[in-house]
């Protein structure tokens, strides 16, 4: 079988994966839970401006959390890919990317990097969106070996 039946189609770049489904339901409660209990704060007449207070800065607490928690995303261009965790950002040129996994039962997809080390990408994952996450794998996966080190460079 040739290689290239076998390659999904390589995405337009630049392209970003991310969860969407799981980014709609975190931001979505967060703007619920905001909403409600700076209603409660503003509703309840026993309570004195300093509680007030700090009923609302809980709220922007909690929902500082999940939008946090809404943040990964994995963007591929021309040049390589970034990779967007909770707190940190890493770049990296295609030729670092070994490898793209997603196996059974990873909670997101792990790149093998060309130092040695392992970078989760927790843009990728099929918590909500399994489908969704195993094609934005391959996609991913795809254009490493085009662009990379991968099978097609070694």
């Amino acid at each position: 079988m040739a290689e290239s039946a076998a390659q999904p189609a390589l995405p337009d770049l630049p392209v970003t994966f991310r969860p969407t489904r799981t980014r709609v339901i975190l931001l979505g409660v967060g703007l619920a839970m905001f909403a409600t209990i700076t209603a409660i704060a503003l509703l309840l007449e026993n309570l004195g401006s300093g509680e007030r207070a700090s009923f609302i800065f809980t709220a922007v607490l909690l929902s500082s959390v999940l939008v946090l928690l809404s943040r990964p995303k994995v963007v591929a261009d021309e040049a390589g890919v970034t990779v967007v965790n909770l707190t940190n950002t890493r770049r990296l040129e295609w030729a670092q990317i070994l490898r793209v996994n997603l196996r059974p039962g990873d909670p997101w997809v792990f790149l093998d990097l060309s130092d040695g080390t392992s970078l989760p990408a927790l843009g990728i994952q099929p918590g909500v969106a399994r489908q969704q996450a195993i094609g934005d794998a391959r996609a991913l996966r795809a254009l490493a070996e085009a662009r990379g080190t991968g099978p097609h460079h070694r």
